[in-house]
Parts: C-alpha cells; structure tokens; sequence
C-alpha cells in the first residue's frame, strides 16, 4: 500500500513537483492526496490540478487566531487521512490546533543545517555571512515538527552546500534548492520503505528512534555531511 502524503505548499511549489515526479516515476513509492496552500494564487495549486491531486486553497480569514485558522486547517487535512503531512515551502508556523491532529507525522524541509538559520530568508542569510567571510557552506535538513519551535525537531537527514568564492545569491539558491529536491525526496522514500500498512502504523517518530539506537554513535553526530540517521 502506498503511503498517503498530504503536502502543505504556500509558493511555487517545485519541491511539492519533486515529490510529484517522484511519484510518478515509482522513485518514492507513495501518493500525494492533497496539497493545501494558505495562498490561493500559489503556483504549487497549478502543480496539484495538473497531476490531478486535490488542490485546496485555504486562506486565513482577517483577524482569524492561529490557533483557529489551524484547527480549520487539520480539518481539511484529516479529510484525506494522510500518512505523513509534508511542509513543502509552507510559511506558516504550526500551532499544537494543527500537530496535535498529526502526532510524529508532520515532516518539513529547511534550507539550512541542523541548528543555523533558523527561520526566513534562510538562504540570504547564509549568503550575506559568506560575504563577509562568516560562513563557507550552508545546507539543507529534512525534520520532524513535534511542536511550535522553528526549524528545530528531530533531524531525519541533512546536507551541506558548500558556498563558493564567486557565488551569486541566484546561484547558490539554485544549489540549495537542487539538494533541497533530493533530500527530501529521499528522506521521503526511507520514510515509505519503512512504514508498516495501516492501521498498524509506524510513526516517523518511532522509526528514528528504532533506527537511531541501531546506529554507531558516530552516525548521529555527522552533522553537515548527508545522512540519514
């Protein structure tokens, strides 16, 4: 049984078409339900009708709490009991109205490593640092979101950019976003090889604890290499 993905998208979306071709060619054995964007006019919407995914804008009403634009937002998602929700370019910081429906499930991608730059513009960040001689590499990190901190759960996989001499901010962003494709769609695939069919269910969580205590404890400490812990 494929494992069910719901993807939640607020721009382009070319991480989501990642997904979406990876799917497609039975690289990542698994399908994307739906894709949710908190911006109606968000190309990753365009993405998901052309690969006849249901596509679902969901705005936040003027003057709507977090907390209950989230709980709407757990609602249209549960709808396509999904396996693993992905934040694809998602904006928006989750509040427990949203993890708490998905416990262990929900999975984003950053444009940094495990504990730098957290937050946004992660990228030109890293650039204007490496500008000023702070900074020689970036990267890109797969994690579990178990709550509100930023960028900050448990790490499934990660893997540095190195940031060149002559780079420009349009070069190493296209770097980024190349690594940021197959990380995620890799992490992705570990994910799906591993889980058991429903309702029987091995949470992500529970797997990169598993996994992790079969682990040499040199592994867990790699840090800007890629791995997959």
């Amino acid at each position: 049984m494929a494992t069910r993905i719901a993807v939640l998208a607020s721009g382009s979306g070319s991480n989501l078409q990642a997904i979406l071709d990876a799917c497609a060619a039975g690289a990542l054995p698994a399908e994307v339900v739906a894709v949710v964007s908190d911006r109606p006019e968000a190309t990753a919407l365009v993405r998901a009708t052309v690969a006849g995914v249901p596509a679902i804008p969901l705005a936040c009403a003027a003057g709507e709490a977090r907390a209950d634009f989230d709980t709407r937002l757990a609602e249209v998602v549960a709808a396509h009991d999904p396996d693993l929700v992905v934040l694809a370019g998602w904006m928006r910081i989750l509040t427990m109205a949203f993890l708490g429906r998905f416990p262990d499930r929900v999975v984003n991608l950053h444009p940094a490593l495990p504990g730098e730059l957290p937050g946004t513009p992660a990228i030109e960040r890293a650039w204007q640092e490496a500008l000023t001689g702070q900074r020689t590499r970036t990267g890109v990190m797969v994690h579990l979101v178990p709550d509100e901190g930023v960028d900050a759960g448990p790490v499934l996989a990660s893997s540095e950019v190195p940031i060149l001499p002559d780079d420009t901010l349009d070069a190493l962003t296209a770097r980024v976003h190349t690594t940021e494709h197959r990380l995620l769609v890799s992490t992705l695939a570990d994910l799906c090889r591993h889980c058991v069919p429903r309702p029987h269910r091995i949470l992500p969580a529970q797997l990169l604890a598993a996994r992790s205590l079969a682990l040499p404890r040199s592994h867990h400490q790699e840090g800007t290499r890629e791995h997959i812990p």
